[in-house]
């Protein structure tokens, strides 16, 4: 049998290998709105919670709850371009309609309270006239 080397010889051993520290990039994640991606920390998770008799868009802004979660810009164009376009149903992996009120509210208040000016930053060209 070999003998293996003790703790203390391994640390040093591989702190002679590696000499640097690797950095990962954030993930990134498409908008459901716009389509483009962006790192995760940039956008809003989104997840569906069934209700009464509706389903209901929910923010998660912490990440935490349970489920399939879609992703969106905190930009109203992006919210309403996404449910002009039905992305969520197709996101999320629900069938039926989808109500977001409560997204719509939740985008609104953070919009105001950051002083962006809605619709502000908005990178689609649908709707623009040409």
């Amino acid at each position: 049998m070999i003998p293996r080397p003790n703790r203390a010889a391994r640390s040093r051993a591989r702190r002679g290998r590696l000499s640097f520290v690797v950095r990962r990039a954030s993930p990134e994640r498409t908008c459901v709105g716009c389509r483009r991606r962006a790192p995760v920390h940039d956008l809003l998770r989104t997840v569906v919670i069934a209700g009464d008799d509706a389903l209901r868009l929910r923010p998660d802004p912490v990440r935490g709850l349970p489920g399939r979660g879609a992703h969106l810009h905190l930009e109203p164009a992006c919210l309403e371009l996404a449910l002009r376009r039905r992305a969520f149903g197709r996101a999320l992996r629900v069938t039926g309609l989808v109500d977001a009120g409560e997204l719509a509210e939740y985008i609104r208040a953070s919009t105001a309270t950051s002083g962006h000016p809605a619709g502000r930053g908005s990178h689609s060209k649908v709707g623009r006239p040409t």
